[in-house]
């Protein structure tokens, strides 16, 4: 496939293995932060490519991992009313709140719907003028755009019967909360280069100058990843720390503004409680008060005010694994108690999940890249 393909491709890969092995003369440890990149390395075996010295550790960059336990269990009330079509990406039917999951609200007869994009629930909205239509708004930065624009079109279009149950999170001041941590082992960063074709990479420069560490913007392919590793490493060797731009195919310095524009148009920066790690501030977005009025936490205060406090798995380590302290396999759970199909955390159903990976790729022989 065309402009995939050439990422793919194993003899460049291992040219790049080689020129890390090379460069490498101490033990460095670089965290990724995107479920996407994660998948990538658990499945093409790159971890496995690179000398013992360096020690990749994944961050919580999937953000159907790091949704709080709160608001599925909001999601579930939400989802269970009769008036309701309650609509989200494919990702969240999976994701265990307190007792259930939606996929259980949808079987027992609730109207859940997969939708692919935001804009799909004003069509349903529109169909429906007897039902409440809620999307439950999940992402980093890159699905931001469209939900934005879909409370906007609502808001112009006078639609009443459409609200937004948000759970929108921002990376930086998640990798922020991650390197003043006490016990943070990050020496370098690869950041999501999605977020950054959305919102460019100006917020990672003084990151990168205040906590002196790399971190270089990186794609998604087996190549990119590699590149990615490389570039940080010649950084850290070099005692350097900046941001750099290896997905310069995707990404510009400024991002894109019109997203911005929209973005800052109907949210605003609030604190953002993240699954397994706590609250962060300025972590999330949320609706600003021109667009109030389609909060579905307002909407539906009435019927959540009643609802028993939400209790998380003793069990999971999900927590411990998106923080970067454990991985997958350290989880006495994985594999046992914990599958795909009996999932006690987010990680191990979302298709960015790290325990995900783990449990699809690791159990089998690591698959061979294409050349």
């Amino acid at each position: 496939m065309k402009f995939v393909d050439e990422y793919r491709d194993a003899n460049l890969a291992q040219q790049y293995a080689q020129k890390i092995a090379q460069i490498t003369t101490k033990d460095w440890t670089i965290m990724e932060i995107c479920g996407g990149q994660t998948h990538s390395i658990v499945k093409y075996g790159i971890d496995e490519l690179l000398p013992p010295e360096i020690t990749l550790i994944h961050g919580p960059g999937c953000p159907v991992c790091v949704t709080p336990i709160e608001l599925i269990d909001y999601a579930l009330k939400i989802a269970s009313l009769d008036d309701v079509i309650f609509c989200s990406f494919g990702d969240m039917l999976r994701v265990p709140g307190t007792d259930e999951d939606l996929l259980t609200i949808k079987a027992r007869g609730g109207d859940v719907r997969i939708v692919y994009s935001p804009l799909d629930c004003l069509k349903l909205a529109q169909e429906n003028p007897n039902k409440q239509v809620v999307f439950f708004s999940v992402g980093f930065e890159t699905t931001t755009p469209a939900t934005a624009m879909t409370v906007y079109q609502a808001a112009q279009q006078g639609i009443p019967n459409l609200s937004l149950l948000v759970s929108h999170v921002l990376v930086p001041p998640a990798m922020e909360a991650i390197l003043g941590s006490p016990n943070c082992q990050v020496q370098g960063f690869l950041a999501a280069g999605h977020v950054c074709t959305v919102m460019g990479y100006e917020e990672y420069t003084p990151i990168a100058q205040k906590y002196n560490v790399p971190i270089v913007i990186t794609g998604f392919e087996p190549v990119d990843v590699l590149q990615g590793i490389y570039l940080c490493l010649q950084q850290l060797e070099s005692g350097h720390a900046y941001c750099e731009n290896q997905y310069v195919r995707s990404v510009q310095q400024q991002g894109n503004s019109l997203a911005q524009q929209i973005i800052q148009e109907v949210f605003e920066v609030v604190p953002r409680r993240w699954r397994g790690i706590g609250e962060i501030g300025e972590s999330g977005l949320g609706l600003r008060e021109k667009y109030a009025s389609f909060d579905a936490l307002k909407r539906f205060s009435r019927e959540l005010s009643s609802m028993k406090p939400s209790c998380v798995s003793s069990v999971c380590i999900s927590g411990e694994i998106m923080q970067g302290h454990k991985k997958p396999h350290h989880c006495p759970a994985f594999g046992t108690q914990c599958t795909p199909e009996h999932p006690l955390g987010a990680p191990m159903v979302s298709s960015e999940g790290a325990c995900a990976a783990y449990y699809r790729y690791r159990s089998y022989q690591t698959p061979a890249l294409t050349a």
